[in-house]
């Protein structure tokens, strides 16, 4: 009984978010036009692709920065985006995820401008997306690679919103937990199908999610697999499997300095 309950507190939490978002960008919108946006000095650049990073690289690391999230409440609130990108650049990680949700990450927009200006990394703006205007932010604030959860998305939603990124020069990467989402998401407008080795139900994380579901994603797509990363083996289970990218999130934010944490990871790796 106590199981049923938490489980569905725990898929609760994710329709609330979902809601809480949408609330939260009708009023960015009411306050930030999209022509404002568009104006942006960032919105011309020329992005940088995190596929074709991930493609030839070694080791496939796309390290994150993350303030604290619902389910570890918080993980460190003292590091700063500039210092965190320059060590993760230094580390020689593939891209960089930025969470920009502020009322369950403590992540913010800002968080993004200031990796954009501390790096040359592929960014990827981690958020709940549900509107096309968040891509049009992600793309004005210096991101090069937009998530798209599979989970909180129907599958014409899908098919909008990527085609609508890829229209901005933007990567996409989709995110699935089984296979039903995956099954609704195969489209050529992604480049980067991640498994999220997390049980939405239970929270739960096991890499079987990950190799379960490889044999199902098709050659054209980037495999990236997400969540449950905390060691070099784990990565290395998962390369016969073709995965190509590793989501490394509190792995090395939890450490003292979380661009030291990931070179040394990223040299006991190669």
């Amino acid at each position: 009984m106590l199981r049923e309950r938490s489980n569905r507190q725990q898929m609760d939490i994710l329709t609330k978010i979902v809601s809480d978002k949408r609330k939260e960008v009708t009023l960015r919108k009411s306050l930030i036009p999209v022509s404002q946006l568009e104006h942006s000095v960032l919105f011309e650049r020329q992005t940088l692709s995190l596929a074709k990073q991930l493609k030839k690289s070694q080791t496939g690391i796309i390290a994150e920065y993350k303030r604290r999230s619902p389910s570890k409440a918080i993980i460190n609130q003292t590091f700063n985006v500039f210092d965190v990108a320059k060590g993760y650049e230094n580390a020689g990680v593939c891209g960089m995820s930025v969470l920009t949700d502020a009322k369950y990450f403590g992540g913010s927009l800002d968080d993004l401008l200031t990796a954009r200006a501390s790096c040359n990394l592929p960014l990827l703006r981690k958020e709940f997306i549900i509107d096309e205007y968040q891509i049009i932010e992600a793309k004005a604030y210096g991101a090069d690679v937009i998530l798209l959860i599979a989970a909180i998305l129907s599958k014409s939603e899908i098919k909008q919103f990527s085609e609508f990124a890829k229209k901005l020069n933007l990567d996409v990467l989709l995110e699935v937990h089984n296979e039903d989402e995956l099954h609704k998401s195969i489209m050529p407008s992604l480049d980067m199908l991640g498994v999220n080795n997390r049980n939405l139900k239970t929270f739960e994380v096991s890499l079987e999610t990950s190799k379960s579901l490889s044999a199902l994603i098709p050659n054209d797509f980037v495999k990236v697999s997400e969540s449950g990363i905390s060691n070099v083996d784990a990565i290395k289970t998962l390369q016969p499997y073709g995965y190509k990218g590793f989501l490394i999130g509190e792995n090395f934010m939890k450490t003292n300095n979380a661009g030291e944490s990931a070179k040394q990871f990223i040299e006991r790796l190669v």
